[in-house]
């Protein structure tokens, strides 16, 4: 049995993507909405053609940089310029700086997202035993997720939502972990972790001093054993309700 298993932790935070949410397809890099968004927003300076190839590689690009270990979060202004709006003429590159955080919310939404089995089940558990609740999430649009989370019919069980475009930090530093918990006003060594990451989840509750790293699965590529291992590993949120059995 692993440390942390035979008590009620003084509060559970959970990532969003794979654990909370997750998409029912594949994803987009370049919602054909948010093309004919920047389209119609940039006038024409450029074909759909040409802004659906700079998201598809703009998203694989910080895609490769979110897979290295950086300890800060970079703006959403500089998202745009570094991965996908480098080189462009001033008539669209302009108008694309004026609406980076419309843009942003627009590329980080999901009009797929579901949540996971047995989340809400979960969320309502831990509530009636009294353990509050915070969202740790690494995103480029914080206001993207607890918009899904409030329409979803969820929201009002978190009494923090800590998102890496907000914070300034991302995951794996532990930061993002100490801003929950501070603003629950609790002790890390006394709570629980749910991510979907070995790479950044499970890194970061162990650099965080988490009681508990509780693995959720989601598909996402992971490699078992090169980032250390979960304290316990659950399938979805009728398992993660199960621990507090």
């Amino acid at each position: 049995m692993d440390a942390g298993a035979t008590v009620i932790p003084a509060a559970l935070l959970l990532d969003f993507g794979g654990v909370l949410a997750d998409g029912t397809g594949p994803f987009r890099a370049a919602p054909p909405e948010l093309v004919l968004r920047i389209y119609n927003l940039t006038k024409g300076a450029l074909q759909p053609g040409q802004i659906q190839r700079a998201l598809v590689d703009g998203a694989a690009a910080y895609a490769r940089w979110r897979d290295e270990d950086h300890p800060d979060e970079l703006p959403q202004a500089e998202v745009w310029e570094r991965f996908v709006i480098a080189g462009w003429p001033p008539a669209a590159a302009v108008p694309v700086r004026g609406a980076v955080t419309r843009l942003s919310y627009d590329w980080a939404r999901r009009d797929d997202w579901k949540l996971r089995p047995g989340i809400p089940e979960a969320l309502a558990a831990y509530s009636a035993a009294g353990v509050p609740m915070a969202v740790v999430s690494n995103t480029l649009s914080g206001a993207a997720h607890r918009d899904f989370l409030a329409e979803a019919g969820v929201g009002h069980y978190f009494a923090a939502q800590v998102y890496s475009d907000e914070a300034g930090v991302r995951k794996p530093n532990p930061q993002m972990i100490w801003r929950a918990t501070d603003a629950l006003g609790v002790a890390p060594a006394d709570c629980w972790f749910v991510g979907d990451s070995r790479q950044r989840d499970v890194v970061c509750a162990r650099r965080a001093d988490i009681a508990r790293a509780i693995l959720m699965p989601s598909g996402r590529s992971d490699s078992p054993g090169e980032h250390g291992e979960p304290d316990v590993v659950v399938e979805d949120g009728h398992a993660l309700a199960a621990l507090l059995s």
